[in-house]
């Protein structure tokens, strides 16, 4: 049984000071939830605070980026190593925002996916479609080339580690949602890409939903074989808000 996943990514959005009040107004308002890994994905600065904040309870912390060496001459990166060092358990890797304004490859996802695991951080890979992909008939060869250039020279055993976050470009912070139909769709097609990748151990991979998530949608999003939880963007900034996504069962 896949254990579902609520992760918050606060973009940027929050200082030091607004993360830590969020945290201590939500950790009440879940602390009585077990069956879900709940994540949220404060601002690089944040980060050190938050993790501090959530230590010994039910909360993880991710990052909203990473870079793919350890240590080095890159002005402006933060390294997998460092992010673990500051509390980060996960990191987001290939939203389409990255994708969209700082030219992020497919190649470069890969390595940045490669280097998460090395270092121990459970990467959430994103992909998905722009609106004129889905209206060109174009979604299940964009997301399967995304998904195999992502994942490319990643063995199976390696398959648990690993989050995949579907997220058409379309639907994020546009208001409009994908339909549970639509999105298992392409949540039950990309299962059957990571089964042709890892056989049987794709079945342990939580695949996401991320476009437009808010508390009267996440129910009837996660009643769907193939959706495994939600990468939430504007509605994790209210506490409230994210806490009836967190507990939409």
């Amino acid at each position: 049984m896949r254990v579902p996943v609520i992760a918050g990514n606060w973009k940027m959005y929050k200082t030091s000071g607004e993360a830590a009040a969020f945290v201590r107004a939500f950790l009440p308002l879940v602390a009585g939830v077990r069956e879900v890994e709940i994540v949220l994905a404060p601002p690089f600065p944040s980060i050190v605070a938050v993790a501090e904040l959530v230590r010994g309870s039910n909360v993880t912390v991710s990052s909203q980026n990473v870079h793919f060496a350890d240590e080095g001459a890159y002005t402006g990166e933060v390294s997998p190593r460092m992010l673990a060092d500051a509390g980060a358990t996960h990191c987001i890797i290939g939203h389409s925002e990255r994708r969209q304004y700082y030219a992020e490859t497919d190649d470069a996802v890969n390595r940045k996916i490669k280097a998460a695991l090395a270092a121990g951080l459970t990467p959430i890979f994103c992909l998905g479609e722009t609106l004129s992909q889905r209206e060109a008939g174009s979604t299940f060869d964009v997301v399967e080339a995304q998904l195999l250039r992502g994942l490319n020279d990643i063995p199976a055993k390696e398959a648990p580690k690993v989050v995949v976050a579907y997220e058409p470009v379309w639907a994020i912070g546009t208001g409009r949602t994908a339909t549970p139909e639509q999105a298992q769709d392409v949540h039950a097609f990309l299962r059957g890409r990571l089964k042709g990748m890892w056989d049987d151990a794709a079945e342990s991979v939580r695949i996401l939903y991320g476009g437009s998530v808010k508390p009267d949608n996440i129910a009837t999003l996660m009643a769907k074989q193939d959706i495994d939880g939600a990468l939430v963007g504007g509605a994790s900034l209210a506490a409230d808000s994210f806490a009836k996504i967190v507990k939409f069962k």
